[in-house]
């Protein structure tokens, strides 16, 4: 397998995974939390697609919209005075597109123990230029073992949405063929 996205821009060079990876942190407050007393599951789903939306900038070199979130894992709650820390990175770029990788880990405050997982997600986002419309992206160069791996698990997740949205299309078409209203 090789590094470059097939069909990359021609006058665009790639990037490095590491040159737009990133790391959020934010402690966590009452103003956060919902009816159970744990971290609201929307609070977290803001600071990854923030942390996503900066790498997607900076990899991008401009404004980048999410398009999609793929899939978001909560694995553990989150609770008042953790201290949060939302990771970021390329995992593949496509020609205007790019699947953002995140693992949120959170500290707890009352023990000196190392970071736990607490949430993952996959988010596509698209690069767009001053006028809305989708712009070519770098092709992202995985670096490490792990940077590959994610890179051909993107792969798959990108086929699997495809498909999923061709077959729903195709679905709805032949049920307003058939009469059916959408």
């Amino acid at each position: 397998m090789t590094d470059q996205v097939t069909d990359p821009e021609p006058d665009i060079p790639g990037k490095p995974t590491s040159a737009s990876r990133t790391t959020l942190s934010h402690i966590m407050t009452h103003n956060d939390t919902n009816l159970l007393g744990t971290v609201h599951g929307g609070v977290i789903m803001k600071l990854v697609d923030d942390a996503a939306g900066a790498v997607a900038g900076r990899h991008s070199g401009g404004p980048a919209v999410t398009a999609s979130m793929d899939e978001m894992a909560f694995l553990e709650p989150v609770r008042v005075g953790d201290l949060v820390h939302v990771k970021a990175q390329v995992n593949w770029t496509g020609r205007t597109s790019m699947e953002v990788g995140v693992r949120v880990l959170a500290e707890r405050w009352n023990e000196s123990a190392p970071a736990t997982q607490v949430g993952s997600a996959y988010l596509v986002f698209a690069a767009v230029d001053a006028d809305g419309k989708p712009r070519p992206v770098p092709p992202v160069v995985p670096e490490t073992d792990r940077d590959r791996r994610r890179y051909q698990e993107a792969q798959i997740r990108r086929t699997h949405r495809l498909a999923r949205r061709r077959a729903i299309r195709e679905l709805r078409e032949k049920r307003l063929a058939e009469g059916f209203e959408d």
